[in-house]
C-alpha cells in the first residue's frame, strides 16, 4: 500500500529565505491507520504566517491547532494521538507550553518526550511539536 501524503509542499516555498529544495508533507498516513505528523511549528498551515512571535502560549496554541487540523484531515481525532515530542528553545517555556498542550489532550494520555534545543528552523519559533496517531 502506498502511503497517503497530506498537504505536500516544497521547502523552497515555506523557507524562501533559505536555499532549500525538499519535497515534504505535513503528515503521512501509513497502512491506512498510523499517522506521522511533521513537527508542527507556530505557523498557519495555509498562509505560512508565523503566529505569536515572542509568545510561547500563542505559539503552543497554534501548534496544537495545526496538530488537531492535520489529524482530522487524516481521518482521525485528537483521541487517536499516541505520541508527542515537544521541542522548546527555552526550558522556562515548558510550563506554559505543557499547560496549553494539556487543553488539547485532556483524557488522551499519549506518551510524551520533551527536549530543549538550541534553536528551531526559524529564530522566532519557540516551540515545535510532532505527533504520531493511530486511527482504529
Amino acid at each position: 500500500m502506498i502511503h497517503q501524503r497530506i498537504r505536500p509542499f516544497n521547502t523552497r516555498d515555506t523557507y524562501p529565505e533559505q536555499c532549500l529544495d525538499n519535497d515534504l508533507c505535513q503528515a503521512v498516513v501509513a497502512s491506512g491507520r498510523v499517522v506521522f505528523l511533521r513537527g508542527q511549528c507556530p505557523q498557519d498551515l495555509d498562509s505560512f504566517e508565523n503566529i505569536g512571535i515572542g509568545d510561547p502560549i500563542a505559539q503552543a496554541h497554534q501548534v496544537m491547532r495545526n496538530i488537531q487540523t492535520l489529524v482530522s484531515e487524516c481521518g482521525g481525532a485528537m483521541e487517536h494521538i499516541a505520541k508527542l515530542v515537544v521541542y522548546l528553545t527555552d526550558v522556562r517555556h515548558r510550563e506554559p507550553v505543557y499547560q496549553v498542550m494539556g487543553e488539547y489532550i485532556r483524557g488522551v494520555h499519549p506518551v510524551c518526550t520533551g527536549l530543549v534545543v538550541v534553536a528551531l528552523a526559524r529564530p522566532e519559533w519557540l516551540v515545535e511539536i510532532d505527533a504520531t496517531a493511530v486511527i482504529p
